[in-house]
Parts: structure tokens; sequence; C-alpha cells
């Protein structure tokens, strides 16, 4: 038979460690009240260091009631963590004693007493602050509840969730960092077991860690945190536990990671109008800025989208113009940066900058924003909403030979033809606002507005129609226009469509509008009887519908002398 290995150092430590760890909290706690009576005894004892002897002295009294309350928890046997604590008890007071022991004066040098005196009383403040959190804030409950679910597959040994976050509380800065690692590689294979358990206490823990000394640690802090600002539930909990104004300093002085992390973080915060409004308090718009003129493409995007989300609280809009938010988001438009999906959140800043706010506009305007808007409307992708609501907010701010030489015409077209939903109707709107001006009314129509805006009476979506509808009755009224409008085989039905008297048709007034130019048309005031517009008007003059009662009155002299000339 094979001779056994000879047991080194190494081995003989790994396990008596096992055996330490195989003892029940009970016989800690039996040990730890063994010692206590003979430290306090060598305390008192001692000659020399007086100040620091007594503050330990003070500390050993406070901790007969502290490992009393303890041992009297309902899960005081159940839990790995009070073993753990009073295991580091009974190290500590063993130490202690070894050192009161050490003859007086102590056989050391006076450096280092001073040096282990102050050690103890780390150990010992930290044993009782950690003792304290384990029976005021019901660590020990939580930890030893029944794991939800996804805690039920954790390998022996291995420890949940609800443990890690209770570790992150207590013990010194090295376990404090071990189950921080532990928590991360959890939410690796599966957050949402941390979310699940995650309470303002384990949040408060994560935050703390990313204001620490090692730029590892906030790194690894940071992410935590990053991936629980994806949760909605999360939100109110970093808020409130004072997440932002270090997140906002990683963004500004941060590692390349931390940064990353910290300005994701604030992107995710930042879609909340209460976060959004806290960053802003916390001078979060400048860091954020200043992150994206990095020019480092990773951080540009949260960067521009956290802004983006910022600018969407009236409030805010004028700290960020002061900022340079306005001359950036320009430059942006402009191709200056290229990060990608910017140039989205660029716009819809832009928009959200120009809601009306005409100090904004104008700003806006004299940087050129107008041109910038236009241009990207015209640019390889389906023009979308934001830039063209900015448009739609600029346009009055502008004159009109200054508009047609910046070909708005053409590019509101575009929109209308191959823009979004919501591009082509702020692009509708857009027409509204400057077929005011008499002189537009003609030029709209010789661009090609007609067509389209005739097509979009059918779109699907209320505010849609009703933007169409709105322009068409401002454009007729140039009889060029109206000839066009006739024209058009689609137009006649399409409106009388909108005669719908239903709630929610808010286009039927338009639509009244144009069906009334149209009448004089033999023609047209047929198509309109032969779909079905005189039913409708009924409704709508019961409505008090503006011209339905002056419409219905036209189509029925005409049915009516239609019917007196097909007898005779």
């Amino acid at each position: 038979m094979a001779n056994s290995p000879p047991i080194t150092g190494d081995t003989a430590t790994a396990t008596a460690a096992a055996a330490a760890e195989a003892l029940p909290a009970e016989h800690w706690l039996s040990q730890a009240n063994r010692l206590l009576p003979i430290a306090l005894e060598r305390t008192r004892a001692t000659k020399g260091f007086t100040g620091r002897w007594r503050t330990i002295l003070s500390m050993l009294e406070r901790l007969p009631p502290c490992l009393s309350r303890l041992s009297t928890h309902p899960c005081f046997s159940k839990n790995v963590l009070c073993r753990e604590q009073l295991q580091s008890v009974c190290k500590t007071l063993t130490e202690l004693i070894e050192l009161a022991s050490s003859g007086n004066p102590p056989a050391i040098g006076k450096l280092q007493m001073q040096s282990d005196l102050d050690s103890l009383a780390c150990k010992l403040d930290m044993s009782l602050r950690d003792c304290g959190l384990l029976i005021k804030t019901e660590v020990l409950g939580e930890v030893t509840l029944p794991p939800p679910e996804p805690e039920a597959a954790v390998a022996p040994g291995q420890p949940g969730a609800r443990e890690l976050l209770a570790r992150l509380q207590i013990g010194h800065a090295e376990a404090k960092q071990r189950a921080l690692d532990g928590l991360l590689e959890t939410m690796k294979e599966d957050q949402m077991s941390v979310i699940s358990v995650l309470s303002r206490r384990g949040i408060s823990a994560l935050v703390q860690f990313l204001a620490a000394t090692s730029p590892k640690v906030r790194e690894k802090a940071a992410t935590a945190i990053c991936s629980l600002a994806e949760s909605v539930s999360c939100e109110n909990l970093l808020l409130s536990e004072g997440a932002l104004p270090p997140l906002i300093r990683l963004a500004e002085t941060g590692t390349r990671v931390s940064k990353e992390k910290a300005v994701l973080s604030l992107q995710r915060l930042s879609m909340s109008a209460d976060a959004a409004r806290a960053i802003a308090a916390a001078a979060g718009i400048r860091p954020l800025i200043e992150t994206f003129r990095s020019g480092e493409p990773h951080l540009q995007a949260p960067a521009a989208a956290a802004l983006k989300n910022l600018s969407a609280i009236p409030e805010i809009r004028q700290n960020l113009a002061d900022e340079g938010t306005i001359t950036m988001m320009i430059d942006l438009l402009d191709g200056a940066y290229h990060a990608s999906g910017s140039k989205e959140h660029a716009a819809e800043c832009l928009q959200n900058l120009t809601a009306g706010n005409d100090s904004l506009r104008r700003a806006v305007v004299s940087e050129g924003g107008l041109k910038s808007l236009l241009a990207y409307l015209d640019g390889p992708s389906p023009p979308q909403e934001p830039a063209a609501a900015a448009v739609r907010n600029l346009v009055g701010c502008v004159a009109t030979g200054d508009l047609l030489s910046m070909g708005l015409l053409p590019r509101l077209v575009h929109v209308l033809k191959a823009g979004s939903a919501g591009a082509q109707q702020a692009s509708a709107a857009t027409v509204c606002k400057i077929c005011a001006r008499i002189e537009m009314k003609k030029l709209a129509g010789e661009h090609g507005f007609l067509p389209p805006l005739i097509a979009m009476l059918a779109a699907k979506t209320s505010g849609a129609r009703e933007s169409a509808a709105q322009a068409l009755c401002c454009l007729m009224i140039c009889p060029h226009n109206a000839g066009e409008v006739k024209k058009d085989p689609h137009s006649v039905p399409n409106l009388v469509h909108l005669l719908d008297p239903s709630a929610c048709n808010s286009a039927k007034k338009y639509a009244v509008g144009c069906l009334l130019v149209l009448s004089p048309s033999k023609r047209c005031k047929k198509l309109m009887i032969s779909y079905g517009a005189i039913g409708y008007l009924k409704k709508l003059c019961d409505m008090d519908v503006p011209g339905s009662k002056k419409l219905l009155d036209r189509l029925q002299r005409g049915k009516l002398r239609n019917l007196l000339f097909s007898r005779g």
C-alpha cells in the first residue's frame, strides 16, 4: 500500500479551517462567552497606552449584550453569517488576550504596540457594527428565508443572491469585495434572481462601492448598478440611495470601464422624469456633454441618449442650452461625430428643446439648426418624426425667402411621401404653418404637396388624418390648388369618409371645409352624395360642426334638382 502524502503546513492550515467551518454557531458563542471575561480582566490590568486600552475596554463592555441579542434571534442557529461573525469575534478576543499578556511594558516596540492596538480597536468596532447590523436590519431573516425558484439551483457551498447581498454589508473590505465578485457572477447567469431579492440595504452597499479607493472595485460596482438600472423596479431604490452623484463623478473622472457603465446607467435612469431632474440638479449635464465630446464612440451614443432624455423636461431645457447642448446636437447632425444611432438622439433633443420656447427656437435657428435638420430629413434613411417635428417647431422663426432658399418645400414633399407616419403628420402640420403666408400656398401646390396629403386622408391614425385635412383646407383657399384637388379621384371619397361623426374622428370639421370648396362642382357633388355625405352631414348638423349645414343644403338642393329632372 502506498504511503500517505506528508501533511504540509498549507494542508494542515486548510484542514484546521475546514474543521472550524464545521463547528456550529453555538460552539463559537460558548467560546466567545468564555474568552470575554479573560479579555476584560487582562485589559483592565494593562499599563501604558491608557487611552487606547480605555477605548478597547469600552468596546469589550458593549460586546456581551450585543452577543446576547444575536444569540436570541430566531434564525441564530440556521444562519451561516452568525457562525462567521462569532468566529471572527473569538479570533479578535484571542488576539487581544495575547497582546494584553505581552508584558508591562510590552516586549514589542512602542510603534508596533500602537499599531496592534489600533488594529484591535478597528476589529472590535467592526464586530460591534456588524452584529448590530445583523440584528437591526433583519439581514439574518432575509438570508434564512427559503430561496426563490431561481436560487433553488445554486450549487452546494455556493452562496445565493440573498446571502451575497447580505455579505456586501458586513465584514472587512476584502470579504465585501469577494461578495461583490460573487454577486456579479450571479447577475451574469440570472439577473432576476438578484433583482427579486434586492433591498434598500443591498442597493446602499453597492452605491458605497462606487466611491471605493480601488478603481477595480469602482468598476465592478458600476457594472452591477448598470445592470440593475435596466430594471424599472430598481429605479426608485437607486435614486433614494444616492446613486446619481457617484455615477456622475465616475462619468467625469472614472476609468474607461467605469465611465462607460456610469454613462449607460445615467442614460437608463434619465428615462424617468424624476431621475432626469435629479441628474440636472446634481450638475450632471456638463459631464455628459464632455463625455460625448471626448470622441469615444462607445460613450457618445449613451451620452447623447441621456441628454435627449433630459431635454424632455421643460425646466431643464435652458440649462442644457446654456451648457452648449444645441451646438453639440447640430454638429452631430452635420456628421462631426460618428456614433451609431446618435443622430436620431440629436434630432429628438432638438425637437424637445424647440417645443414651446421661442428663445430656444431662435437659438437653434441662429446656430444653423434648421438647415441641418432639413439635410438630415433628405438623407438615405426614411425620415422620422423627431426631425420633422423639430422643423415644424422652427419654421415660424424664419422668413419665407430663407425657407425657400433652404429647400424646405421639396424636403417636406419627400417626408410626406416617404416618411414614417409620425413624420408625415408633423410635416402636414408644418404645411399648415407655412401656408398661413399667402405667397406659400400656390408654391406648395406647385411643389406637389396635394397628392400625398390626399393620400394621408386615409392614414391609420386620427392625428395624421386631421393634420392632412387641415393642411388641404388651408391650401385649397388658392383656386389653383382647389382645382388640383378636384381632379384627384381619391379626394372626394377620402374627405367624405372623414365626415364620420364619431368622437375619435378629429378631422371632420376640416373635411367639411374642403368639401365646401369642392361643392360648386356638379361632379363632386354627385360623388359626395353617392358616398353617403348627406347622412353624415345630418348628424354633424346636430353636433353644430361649422359649415355642415351649408354643405348639407347644397347637396340636398342638388339632389332635389336631379330628382325633378329625372321625373320630367
